[in-house]
């Protein structure tokens, strides 16, 4: 007894002991971090610098697709510095000159600060957020003009602040406009009050006759008129190109017909978009052994085509930009197309690919593989429907043979255009030089691939054509297809207002592939990298000669066969306008 008395009077002892040791240690580590805790502190609210923002959010933003996780609202989050730079690209509109010469004074001093030189995105250990910076940088000196007052201002807004570019139209008369807002019904419930049978993946719709309830696309559809697909200074572009680069996607069909994979996406205010992912890297020329039929089509192609039409002043081409698509959560996992659910798989490297069913690149050899699951894309904003507004398909009166041993007509027969000029509707209007417009742009991108193209039936004949399908341009850069230039060659006739935009392109204060780099530098596919290689933007300004010297050519040629009717090759469209523009002559 009198021993086990003496073990427990000794074990109290030792708990006691390691008791009041930890007690001790314990109370020491709680001096230690009240000692730490304000430098921990100082440097936990210190707020990262300009440069670090710059490259990390976009760098994240390049590898994560928020859009499907995250707000559609752009304000429940923070902006970046792409966000920043797109809304001042729709603030032009609404701001003064001098506040637009600030801003692009201002991102330029930040550009300079961050010390980055210029640094192609595409070579091997770029960081996807270079290539925003690099954009303005090549060849920095030629990126900016100076206005009379010694402000700086960027080339592309200099371009389109132009008397050209702004030429007083009058109002649109009422029937010039493709759509109209039904007159609000007398009963209580409008008709355009839409309601979804599923309505965990659309939005509630009430729309009435204000624009300001119309969604960005309803809005497009409605500012289409007779001679454009939208106005210069379109307030909605802003608004429509974020639906189609943020927006939930609730729906993701392949579309039918043509001999490639093409989608249609849904957005929750029944917004539709045409998708066309990505096939091969940018700087991938066309194989030289192909047919121009045989080519693939490119998703930058469809984006940066939008924007030459837009520089070019046509602005007849729908919306298109740049978009990560989650290839699972945004196509997969939503779409209702059995045919095209059974085309996914995953490659042995991980990437989970899809082939969809098409005429001829839809196999598994040509299948459309994420990275492991995003996938670049371009989005265009689908037009009206026909339902609504048809359209009518005209067969280019230069279409190819698309034969592998065949010729056109108009490709051994020099004279050619003069049977064209005697059919309707090329025998009268502007459907002649519209068609040459078109001509133009193609060359300059080297679409090959124009065997047909649309206008819409309600305006007849007199109307501008839809410049649509364009994934086959900026294939090859080292090479230049002159044939596409047939029409204009063989017809020698084009618009003194084209004409006038051109030489202005050709000008080193607007450099064609200065405001092009610039003008896609606001795509959101830009912080992965530049939508263009430098290659393709050079071969904008040789082509851009090649036109101008054509139409020289042009000139000449009737100089000599009528004696001084040099004239007769300017279809002039401005002569009301004469005393606002300036007259601009070729570079050099």
């Amino acid at each position: 007894m009198r021993r086990t008395r003496t073990m427990r009077l000794l074990m109290r002892r030792c708990s006691r002991t390691v008791f009041l040791s930890l007690a001790l240690t314990s109370l020491a580590l709680h001096l230690l971090l009240v000692a730490l805790s304000p430098l921990v502190y100082q440097s936990s609210c210190q707020l990262p610098s300009l440069g670090q923002i710059h490259r990390h959010t976009l760098g994240a933003r390049a590898l994560t697709n928020d859009s499907s996780t995250g707000s559609d609202s752009p304000g429940d989050r923070a902006k970046t510095p792409l966000d920043i730079r797109k809304e001042d690209s729709a603030k032009m509109d609404i701001i003064g000159p001098q506040r637009i010469a600030k801003l692009n004074a201002t991102r330029t001093k930040i550009d300079i600060e961050e010390g980055q030189g210029y640094k192609n995105s595409s070579t091997k250990g770029a960081r996807p957020s270079d290539s925003l910076k690099t954009g303005r940088r090549k060849g920095q000196s030629g990126s900016l003009v100076k206005k009379p007052n010694g402000s700086a201002v960027s080339k592309l807004e200099a371009l389109f602040n132009h008397p050209l570019y702004n030429i007083p139209t009058p109002p649109i008369p009422e029937d010039d406009w493709l759509m109209k807002v039904k007159p609000k019904p007398t009963s209580e419930r409008s008709t355009q009050m839409w309601v979804s049978d599923r309505e965990i993946d659309y939005d509630p719709a009430y729309w009435n006759s204000t624009s300001e309830s119309h969604p960005p696309w309803l809005r497009f559809h409605l500012g289409i008129s007779r001679w454009q697909l939208y106005p210069h200074r379109d307030v909605n572009m802003e608004p429509l190109t974020q639906q189609l680069s943020k927006h939930r996607i609730v729906s993701a069909v392949q579309r039918p017909g043509g001999t490639q994979l093409k989608l249609v996406i849904s957005f929750p205010n029944y917004g539709q978009a045409m998708v066309k992912p990505m096939k091969q890297e940018r700087d991938e020329e066309s194989n030289t052994n192909l047919y121009y039929f045989s080519d693939f089509e490119r998703h930058n192609a469809e984006i940066a085509a939008f924007h030459l039409d837009r520089v070019l002043g046509y602005r007849r081409i729908p919306p298109a930009v740049g978009r990560l698509v989650d290839v699972v959560k945004e196509i997969k996992d939503i779409t209702t197309d059995q045919k095209l659910a059974k085309t996914f798989f995953t490659s042995p490297v991980g990437n989970v690919c899809f082939y969809g069913q098409c005429s001829y690149y839809c196999s598994t050899e040509h299948a459309v593989c994420g990275r492991p699951q995003k996938l670049e894309a371009s989005l265009a904003v689908m037009l009206p429907d026909s339902s609504l507004a048809s359209r009518h398909s005209w067969r280019s009166p230069w279409r190819r043979s698309y034969s592998r041993s065949k010729v056109a007509v108009w490709e051994k027969d020099p004279h050619y255009c003069n049977t064209v000029k005697k059919t309707p509707p090329y025998d009268k209007g502007t459907r002649l030089v519209d068609l040459i417009d078109m001509t133009i742009l193609d060359f300059l991108m080297s679409n090959m691939d124009r065997h047909h193209y649309e206008t819409f039936e309600k305006f007849g004949n007199n109307t501008f054509l839809l410049h649509l399908d364009n994934g086959r341009g900026f294939g090859r850069h080292s090479k230049d297809e002159p044939s596409i230039l047939a029409p204009l060659e063989q017809c020698c006739k084009i618009r003194h207002s084209t004409l006038l935009r051109l030489r202005l392109l050709s000008q080193p204060q607007y450099r064609l592939s200065d405001v092009m780099r610039e003008s896609l530098s606001h795509d959101p596919l830009f912080s992965v990298a530049p939508l263009l290689s430098e290659p393709h933007l050079s071969a904008l300004d040789r082509r851009l000669a090649t036109v101008l010297q054509t139409v020289r050519d042009c000139q000449e040629r009737q100089r000599s066969h009528r004696g001084g009717g040099a004239d007769e090759v300017i279809y002039d469209d401005v002569s009301d306008y004469k005393t606002s523009v300036t007259p601009v002559t070729p570079a050099g």
